[in-house]
């Protein structure tokens, strides 16, 4: 994860007019409420720790590669990872930056696909990519202030979450803000750790599951994170997404005294990647797209379909696979999602809602055709049951919005661009 260029100032972007192509007239159905839900007895806010004295900012030691021999070679993982803790659904629902969230987006009339239309047909659209933006960015800079605030103690910082939800940006807006604020983050991501694609499971369909921590050399990952911050130098493997293994070497890496370790990937808050490392050393970042936005029948656009959606886009664009291919494989993603990410929302130090209300007519462009096929296609499979209804649902928020046909207007520093491409950092 390399930066090309610097970010421009935020707020500072020529305006032009977006380029819009609109959805075609639906016939008005009738309005159908959703259950409101009862307030939880525990309502959840994030933790926010007390401040305290900034540590003087250190430069990072050197890299080097060596062969990886011995200390990086894979064996097949365990069989069964521990349990995590409970999902309590009501509480997530009335977490304060939840509800937070949906007042934010119904002040701007963005809490509807059809405001967000009105938004692209009347005006005003591009003070909502401006003001997402900031809100974004500033929740990252209210994070690197309070990781400075416990500078004394805290010595890696965890950047987690679901799938698609937007973590390497994050990650990167996070070194960045720290990198302002006087420190210099060595960032580690996760996705090195990936067991051979030779020792993956496979379903009945050929599929792997990339989503269990069992994906994962957590063993590696626990051992490279302990020498870092005993001081010491470490080997860690480099993974070759095209080909599916391990480089033969590694990359050797060693903390400057007093350096930051920043951590990013889907399983970082798993119990196991942690184990022997003191948690007043770590501070625990949970990415989500927090979507408060509602369809035609005033349904929530719940936030796995909005994270579904970016997959598609990023698996077509990017990584040749087909939106047939990503949604048949959705299933694993929310089952390990539910079980070993999720719950661990409850026990992070900050929350950041990487959501954007302007996001779903910039999909529409890249997925609207290729989607109608994908649901076709499941429409007549046996046992993809779920795939189609996942996929039907996901075209109806695209059969409703209007389309952004020039996506030139996102600027080239947004979350977005993790997934449409064309912007200022390497994914």
């Amino acid at each position: 994860m390399a930066e090309k260029k610097k970010s421009p100032a935020v707020g500072k972007k020529t305006v032009k007019k977006p380029a819009v192509k609109k959805a075609a007239p639906r016939k008005k159905p009738a309005a159908k409420k959703t259950a409101s839900r009862k307030p939880s007895a525990a309502r959840r806010t994030v933790r926010r720790a007390a401040p305290k004295k900034k540590a003087s900012p250190k430069k990072a030691a050197p890299r080097k590669t060596r062969a990886a021999a011995g200390k990086t070679t894979p064996v097949k993982p365990a069989a069964r990872p521990p349990a995590a803790p409970e999902v309590n659904w009501e509480d997530i629902y009335e977490m304060e930056i939840v509800t937070r969230a949906r007042g934010w987006t119904r002040a701007r009339d963005v809490g509807t696909i059809e405001g967000i239309n009105r938004r692209i047909a009347f005006g005003g659209f591009l003070d909502v990519i401006r003001d997402a933006d900031r809100a974004y960015e500033s929740a990252i800079w209210k994070i690197a202030g309070e990781i400075l605030g416990r500078r004394d103690t805290v010595r890696m910082v965890i950047v987690a979450g679901p799938s698609s939800s937007g973590k390497t940006t994050t990650t990167l807006k996070l070194r960045d803000a720290l990198r302002a604020m006087g420190e210099d983050p060595l960032v580690l991501p996760l996705d090195n750790y990936f067991w051979n694609l030779k020792d993956q499971p496979q379903d009945e369909y050929g599929d792997y599951n990339f989503e269990s921590p069992q994906a994962l050399d957590i063993e590696t990952i626990n051992r490279n994170l302990t020498e870092l911050l005993a001081g010491r130098e470490t080997l860690a493997p480099i993974y070759n997404f095209k080909t599916g293994r391990r480089e033969k070497e590694g990359v050797e890496l060693a903390l400057a005294p007093g350096q930051l370790l920043l951590v990013e990937g889907l399983h970082g808050l798993h119990g196991p990647l942690t184990e022997g490392i003191d948690q007043e050393a770590r501070f625990r970042v949970y990415i989500e797209a927090i979507c408060q936005l509602q369809d035609k029948d005033y349904n929530f656009v719940p936030w796995t379909d909005i994270r579904l959606l970016r997959r598609m886009v990023r698996d077509n664009l990017h990584r040749n696979y087909t939106p047939e291919r990503t949604l048949g494989h959705w299933h694993y993603v929310r089952q390990e999602e539910k079980k070993h990410i999720v719950p661990f929302i409850a026990e992070a130090e900050a929350v950041v809602n990487g959501y954007l209300p302007y996001e779903l007519p910039v999909y529409k462009k890249y997925l609207y055709k290729k989607l109608q096929k994908a649901v076709a296609g499941y429409s007549r499979k046996k046992g993809k049951e779920d795939a189609y209804r996942r996929g039907r649902r996901c075209l109806g928020y695209l059969e409703e919005v209007d389309e952004l046909e020039d996506d030139s207007v996102i600027p080239p520093d947004s979350l977005v661009r993790e997934f449409i491409g064309g912007g200022i950092y390497e994914y």
